[in-house]
């Protein structure tokens, strides 16, 4: 049996391994166009930062070490650029001679990846100033660039994951940066509330951001001086980054007749098969499923394209791994913030039709006294089934702990009730006696049975639509006079027994805090007084004050 592979970073490359390792008997190729395999794209942004010190250490292998350990032959600069699957054979072009052969499979695994996509109106020239973070190569190019020219204002188009970290790495360089983003939020797939924690963390580095905009012109022949934006903004450029998405490179596939799938990537079961026989997809080519819906969905990471190679692998070598999907976990780190998500969003469980409970949790990393610093956690939970769908988390420590666990959880189907019986690690310098992940399972638990939430979403709304609603403020003077929700009234806690009777107990009710567990105590001395309708305000006002904040600042967008 002679496998073909056409791609060799990280699906590729795990085709060929996993392959190998069940199998001496099979003859494996692996044709890339490019001059580099197995190298991490995820860490170009750091090595041109310079917390990656070569270009050497985002790609110890080579096509040799491959021969040597593997007994696989890899022909770099080696584009395939037909294939008949009737004959089983390809057209292969030599890149640097020019020459071309044609070769033949018996499998043939796409493992073409993935495209970064060029917005208008920089698709229309090419400038030696303009840079897309895709391969070794970009890396070469950029550092050369930035070596040599020692760029002082940078333009950064997309705030994705790869737009992000540049920016942090930009900034970090001395240069000034702005960060310019169509939608109106940055991070798009998050939350708007979650995200508008990011956008103050880069402002507060000193990235100017300009939202609900785009590039519309460009002012230079070969090198961008300038350009201007849609609202008219004209921003001087040294350099320009473009990350606004990558495309996956289907063109070999749609000659071959093989599938496309309602995401635009290769269609694929869960053996990694397309529906042409003995033609196999991985990595950023090919869709995912979600975990939870079951639906298809692309998310071009590399872990998942690891996973991927290895399961297809395994599958043409006679073995049975299967694919299990996808939550779209992810995280990064943007100065001294991480974030991280897994699972649905709050958009995504509206568009799929779900009744939910969000849930937002402000806690501490760890132990305050060993420097434990303020997490938020923004978790949704299915209140038919309790089932929890997705986490959002922000902070400045034990963010991948929090995330992993949460998405290792909702890969098995935990409920959140689940999560508070976790019986995760406790030390005074990794986590709280009450770890943000218990906290979070126990109110969702608690929100769904009993103890309904709030957010500042629907507070908002019942207000705007002058629905009758009474709002508690539980705590001090000094706080409530500080900053209050529009419409509470301040009743302490230790007064709110006694109290009581002031209210009306048929009206709904809201109480609050800070942060939301005295309003979780203030909730329930209300419900056991016998009111038929009390919410704790989510996250409490300080998550209710950056709510607001975020409406304002989007109006100026």
């Amino acid at each position: 049996m002679k496998i073909v592979i056409i791609g060799s970073v990280a699906a590729g490359t795990s085709v060929a391994a996993k392959a190998r390792r069940n199998t001496e008997e099979a003859e494996i190729v692996v044709y890339d166009q490019g001059k580099d395999i197995s190298y991490s794209v995820c860490g170009i942004p750091y090595q041109i930062g310079g917390e990656v010190e070569s270009i050497d250490q985002l790609t110890p292998r080579n096509a040799a070490w491959f021969k040597k350990r593997y007994n696989v032959d890899i022909f770099t600069e080696h584009k395939v650029t037909k294939a008949n699957h009737e004959t089983k054979t390809l057209e292969v072009l030599n890149v640097v001679t020019g020459e071309t052969k044609e070769d033949h499979y018996d499998v043939l695994v796409l493992a073409t990846g993935a495209s970064p996509f060029t917005p208008p109106p920089f698709n229309q020239n090419e400038y030696d100033n303009v840079f897309q973070v895709r391969n070794i190569q970009d890396n070469r190019d950029i550092s050369a660039y930035l070596s040599l020219k020692q760029p002082k204002k940078a333009v950064v188009v997309g705030s994705g994951f790869i737009g992000l970290e540049m920016t942090e790495q930009l900034v970090h360089k001395g240069m000034e940066v702005t960060l310019v983003e169509m939608q109106d939020q940055v991070m798009p797939p998050m939350d708007a509330d979650m995200a508008f924690r990011v956008e103050e963390h880069l402002r507060a580095h000193g990235v100017r951001l300009l939202l609900s905009d785009t590039v519309k012109t460009i002012d230079g022949k070969n090198s961008v001086k300038s350009v201007t934006t849609t609202k008219g903004e004209t921003l001087e450029a040294d350099v320009v980054f473009l990350s606004v998405g990558v495309l996956p490179n289907t063109a070999l596939a749609k000659q071959m007749g093989v599938e496309i799938g309602p995401t635009g990537a290769i269609a694929v079961n869960k053996k990694m098969q397309t529906n042409v026989p003995d033609v196999y997809a991985v990595g950023d080519v090919a869709e995912s499923f979600s975990v939870i819906t079951g639906k298809p969905i692309y998310r071009p990471l590399g872990s998942t394209a690891n996973k991927m190679g290895r399961i297809a692998g395994d599958v043409i070598t006679g073995g049975n791994l299967e694919h299990r999907g996808v939550l779209g976990t992810g995280i990064f780190r943007l100065f001294d913030l991480h974030v991280g998500q897994s699972g649905l969003t709050e958009k995504e469980a509206i568009q799929e039709g779900y009744e939910y409970e969000t849930l937002y949790n402000l806690k501490p990393d760890h132990a305050e006294y060993l420097g434990g610093q303020e997490l938020t956690i923004k978790a949704l939970a299915d209140r038919k089934t309790g089932r929890v769908l997705g986490a959002q988390v922000i902070g400045k420590g034990g963010v991948d702990k929090r995330v992993d666990v949460l998405a290792t959880a909702i890969t098995f189907g935990a409920k959140a009730e689940d999560l508070f019986h976790l019986d995760l690690a406790y030390a005074p310098p990794f986590a709280t006696t009450k770890d943000p992940v218990l906290y979070t399972g126990m109110a969702l638990d608690n929100a769904i049975k009993r103890n309904p939430l709030m957010t500042p979403t629907k507070i908002l709304a019942a207000q705007e639509k002058g629905e009758a609603i009474q709002i508690i403020d539980t705590r001090s003077k000094k706080d409530y006079e500080k900053s209050h929700v529009k419409g509470a009234v301040h009743i302490p806690l230790g007064e709110l027994r006694i109290r009581a009777e002031e209210l009306d107990k048929e009206v709904p009710t809201v109480t609050y805090c800070n942060k939301g567990v005295t309003g979780n105590a203030a909730q329930n001395v209300l419900i056991n007084h016998g009111f038929k309708e009390v919410y704790n305000l989510s996250g409490g006002n300080k998550n209710y004050q950056s709510y607001v904040t975020m409406l304002d600042a989007k109006k100026t967008y």
